[in-house]
């Protein structure tokens, strides 16, 4: 696997880069939408992970030319019939992830069931074209919110086996357990593979 290699990130948002780098690590340069001045918008109008993955990664390569990564996340609630889903970062308004805690909370009020997975499927898109990874994490949503750290809806979900949110939890602690870091380890064992 080559050190260094850089590698852009089909986002605006510098949480996901941040702790794409972060779990990654230093033989990776991250690179975001931001830093290559792209600023139009790409279109996610696929109706899965993967389409909406595939778009984004494909869009960042041949515009850059630069091995790209789409990432497509989101939370899978079981009894609201898999929703937000692919909808889960305008679920309420547009990347206002407060108003979409509220919503999903609005929509599970008396609600038993509050098992949920967050799933990021990852399209990786060179010029051999496109490979997708995956990665999941199952848990229950709490009926408020706890903890400030992480985005999305971390304050209310928490990991099967342990009695906090993602939101309470280190960055370095998530990043260990995360649906993220599950796809990118298949994503790197991947380079290695192939190296």
């Amino acid at each position: 696997m080559k050190t260094n290699m850089e590698l852009l990130v089909a986002t605006h948002n510098e949480h996901k880069k941040e702790e794409i780098q972060q779990i990654l690590g230093d033989d990776f340069v991250v690179k975001s939408l931001t830093d290559y001045h792209i600023h139009e918008e790409i279109v996610e109008d696929g109706n899965s992970f993967n389409a909406n993955a595939l778009i984004k990664a494909k869009y960042c390569f041949e515009k850059t030319g630069v091995p790209s990564l789409g990432d497509d996340s989101g939370l899978v609630v079981e009894s609201l019939d898999g929703r937000p889903g692919i909808f889960s970062a305008r679920y309420a308004g547009d990347h206002d992830f407060a108003k979409n805690i509220e919503k999903v909370l609005d929509e599970m009020k008396d609600v038993e069931n509050r098992k949920a997975y967050f799933i990021t499927v990852l399209c990786y898109y060179d010029e051999n074209g496109a490979k997708y990874f995956d990665g999941r994490v199952h848990g229950d949503l709490l009926t408020e919110n706890k903890g400030f750290k992480g985005f999305g809806y971390d304050p209310i979900f928490v990991p099967e086996g342990y009695n906090m949110t993602f939101a309470q939890m280190e960055s370095q602690d998530k990043n260990r357990i995360s649906h993220r870091k599950q796809a990118l380890d298949l994503f790197l064992d991947f380079l290695k593979v192939r190296d």
